[in-house]
């Protein structure tokens, strides 16, 4: 168990924002965990639990006791008739383990290639993109409880996954079928992931994006590995690498109304973009809706709208010097999205990161 004081939070955040953790500990194996528990100062302290640091603002130092997930592996851990079995511990990033997936030969992950974080994070925020979503391809995880120090195995079921939703995002009970399940934020920390990839592999396609690839390549069936390959060029074409310019991917879950609602919407507004979802609901671009209000290239302070896509919010300024986009000046943008869209459409956006 590595601890470090007053550590500089800027390079563990994508957003890029100064901060700086009052204690880091660096967490790369259960053992670890099980350490800091044992260790009276920090054992009765909060924590937070940091992964990739994708979906996140910071509004000023954290002052509960940052637990950085650095634990590593990736393996075939079991198979059945339908699936390969495969595991990968919560510090692995997700791009990479996505990539290392289709090497060995288990598609299935390809239309969430290059989203940002890691592993561990992934079932947190229910992860998905381009018609598929983590829980469409997962299996189970290993977490261990930070008030107790238990170790507990959950299945998908049990970690009520909904959109960009799961147990670990809420603090009360949360419903799960006829019962009620103890919410896990700030409690749990997720050690290892593992996913049921299928044997037998189909091309989820039907988003215009990549309909678009297959025209231009002349591909009606693309392999795995030619589907990953597109994803990657759409992303890197849309959003900007939070390498070169901070921000956490989109900012804002995209709303679903009733058909009632979006008649509604389409009677004042028919350009809105929509889908209809498989129980009947609509779910619309929340990109479209700020981009309809004028948001986009518009900025506060350091912090700003991205000029290429409405739904990602970004850090101007260099930030090295500390003369980047603070997370007030984040939230401050943000909450004047909400207040506008509202406005217009009668929708209060939701964001997706955390703010701390």
């Amino acid at each position: 168990m590595l601890v470090e004081k007053n550590v500089p939070l800027q390079p563990f955040n994508t957003f890029h924002i100064v901060a700086k953790a009052q204690t880091l500990v660096r967490i790369a194996s259960e053992a670890d965990v099980l350490a800091l528990l044992a260790n009276p100062e920090y054992a009765v302290q909060p924590k937070f639990v940091l992964g990739g640091g994708s979906n996140v603002v910071l509004t000023g130092d954290v002052k509960p006791v940052v637990l950085k997930v650095e634990i590593p592996g990736r393996k075939l851990v079991g198979q059945t008739s339908r699936h390969f079995i495969v595991e990968a511990g919560a510090g692995e990033g997700w791009h990479d383990f996505v990539a290392w997936t289709l090497a060995q030969g288990y598609p299935g992950l390809e239309n969430m290639a290059l989203i940002p974080g890691t592993v561990g994070a992934s079932p947190v925020q229910n992860v998905g993109a381009y018609g598929v979503e983590l829980q469409d391809r997962f299996e189970s995880l290993d977490a261990i409880d930070l008030q107790t120090g238990k170790l507990f195995t959950l299945n998908a079921a049990q970690c009520a996954f909904g959109y960009r939703d799961s147990v670990f995002k809420h603090g009360a009970a949360v419903p799960v079928g006829p019962h009620q399940v103890l919410g896990l934020k700030d409690r749990a920390l997720i050690l290892r992931v593992r996913f049921a990839l299928p044997k037998v592999w189909k091309p989820v396609l039907g988003y215009a994006d990549i309909e678009k690839k297959m025209v231009e390549h002349q591909c009606p069936q693309p392999s795995a590995q030619q589907l990953f390959d597109w994803v990657c060029a759409i992303r890197r074409a849309k959003l900007p690498d939070p390498a070169v310019i901070g921000n956490a991917g989109s900012f804002f879950k995209n709303p679903t109304v009733t058909a009632e609602q979006c008649a509604d919407i389409i009677a004042r507004d028919p350009k809105v973009v929509h889908y209809l979802l498989a129980d009947g609901a609509i779910k619309l671009a929340a990109g479209w809706l700020i981009d309809s209000c004028g948001w986009r290239g518009k900025s506060v302070g350091q912090a700003g709208v991205y000029e290429k896509q409405a739904l990602v919010l970004v850090n101007r300024g260099a930030g090295s010097d500390g003369n980047g986009a603070t997370g007030g000046e984040v939230m401050t943008l943000a909450r004047a999205i909400q207040t506008s869209v509202y406005e217009r459409f009668g929708i209060l956006l939701e964001p997706e990161p955390v703010v701390l």
